[in-house]
């Protein structure tokens, strides 16, 4: 999961993009530029930033290799790990010097592009993308006020991880309802010790998979999409904050404070002494991690993908999915179409596909898709946990949640209230009020 940095990025919206040709700070920052003033912009190398870990490091440059032989150019990398990147790319944002090509997260397009101005419009660049290989779901969560600011590379969701091992030692089965769900804490806790649990996850986990419970019950989310405001009355808060609470008082959930204790409430679920032992039997996360969590299993134990719950007659999962990362290109970049080539290069192109593998998910792309399908080596778990998500896709269960929801200081305000409730700072009800009127007059001023 990408975790929310900050400090917050302007919008950007109203400051006018930089003039054609060559800025006064472009022609000092050119390689060579004293040396030959007036050279074109389009020798420039075109810079293409993005964040990861050493393998979609390796992998995106020994794709941009290829591009760079069959172009016949010269591609900067700008690469990272995540901390750190969003600041980075706010000070050139603001400065505007962002790098021609950028990889971001979906919800920074709330960030940065509140009118759809703040990267180019995709639209105007048509002709070297190829569009048609991702649906018309994929492309609406890349528009921002109408403009397509942004393509996916893939998309991921939510899912029970569950280790069938653990729970065939607690004699029950994997659990298939919300009821059989919260059942399982008493029967871990009484057959198999205090220290058993069904379910593992970090503060964000247990509160999106409450709010998941809530969307179904309620019919609504936390954050409206379309309005910009709390979409939750008072009393649908109040029942959120009592399903987390229920979460955790009827020992399904690790507690916060326990996890805390034991190096770190943030500690992923694969580094926990007792998910390796088997004491904590699931965790509920991002479909992407399912390798990191399988990796530090013993090989006696089975993991398995675990259906999503819904509650009867629910016609919404509530089920959390969004792009796990974008690409967008940048307004005040020099060279678009050789940028938006590059972009559809990474995304749609066969060889591309065979090289980036699953460096950034599985991809959106059909074609990127179906070639990494046709290997025959993708992992049954994570191809399944795929095939689960789109399956709620293409139903309508998994409706797009507003972007302001992973707003960095949103984000920020509603760990806050989740942590008072979990560290017993604060009654439900007075949580529940927090989480709507402070909510609300946040949202009014990330706007």
């Amino acid at each position: 999961m990408n975790k929310p940095a900050s400090p917050t990025p302007p919008s950007l919206d109203e400051a006018p993009a930089a003039a054609g040709g060559l800025s006064r700070r472009g022609f000092i920052a050119g390689a060579g530029a004293l040396a030959a003033p007036w050279v074109h912009a389009e020798s420039r190398p075109l810079r293409f930033a993005w964040w990861g870990g050493a393998a979609r490091h390796q992998a995106t440059l020994a794709a941009i290799r290829v591009f760079e032989q069959r172009q016949g150019i010269k591609v900067k990398a700008e690469y990272m790990g995540f901390g750190g990147y969003l600041e980075r790319l706010t000070t050139q944002i603001a400065g505007r010097s962002e790098p021609d090509l950028m990889q971001i997260n979906w919800a920074w397009l709330a960030m940065f592009s509140k009118r759809g101005n703040g990267f180019v419009d995709l639209n105007t660049q048509a002709r070297e993308l190829a569009l048609d290989q991702f649906s018309e779901d994929d492309l609406a969560y890349g528009r921002a006020a109408g403009k397509l600011n942004a393509l996916p590379a893939s998309f991921t969701a939510r899912v029970f991880l569950w280790n069938e091992s653990a729970f065939q030692r607690a004699g029950l089965p994997l659990p298939q309802t919300w009821d059989e769900l919260f059942a399982a804490g008493a029967a871990f806790r009484s057959r198999l010790g205090d220290g058993a649990f069904p379910l593992d996850g970090e503060l964000y986990d247990m509160i999106l998979l409450s709010q998941s419970f809530i969307q179904q019950k309620h019919g609504t989310p936390f954050v409206d999409p379309d309005t910009r405001r709390i979409a939750m009355s008072v009393s649908t808060a109040h029942d959120w904050v009592r399903t987390y609470r229920r979460l955790v008082d009827t020992h399904v959930a690790t507690p916060l404070p326990l996890r805390a204790s034991l190096g770190g409430a943030e500690k992923p679920t694969e580094q926990q002494p007792d998910w390796v032992a088997g004491r904590w039997a699931g965790n509920y996360t991002w479909d992407s991690v399912i390798g990191l969590r399988a990796s530090t299993l013993p090989k006696s134990e089975k993991l398995a993908l675990g259906d999503f719950p819904l509650l009867p007659g629910s016609t919404d999962s509530g089920l959390f999915g969004r792009p796990s990362v974008m690409f967008a290109l940048g307004r005040n970049g020099r060279q678009p179409e050789l940028a938006a080539r590059l972009l559809n290069f990474l995304l749609t192109d066969p060889e591309a596909a065979r090289i980036l593998g699953r460096t950034r998910g599985l991809p959106s792309a059909r074609g990127s898709l179906a070639v990494l399908q046709s290997t025959g080596t993708l992992p049954p778990l994570e191809l399944a946990a795929h095939d689960q998500i789109q399956a709620q896709r293409e139903a309508g269960r998994l409706r797009r949640p507003a972007p302001l929801f992973e707003h960095a200081r949103f984000q920020k305000f509603m760990r806050e209230v989740f942590e008072t409730v979990a560290y017993g700072k604060t009654t439900d009800a007075e949580a529940a009020r927090r989480l709507v009127d402070e909510g609300n007059a946040l949202l009014q001023r990330i706007q």
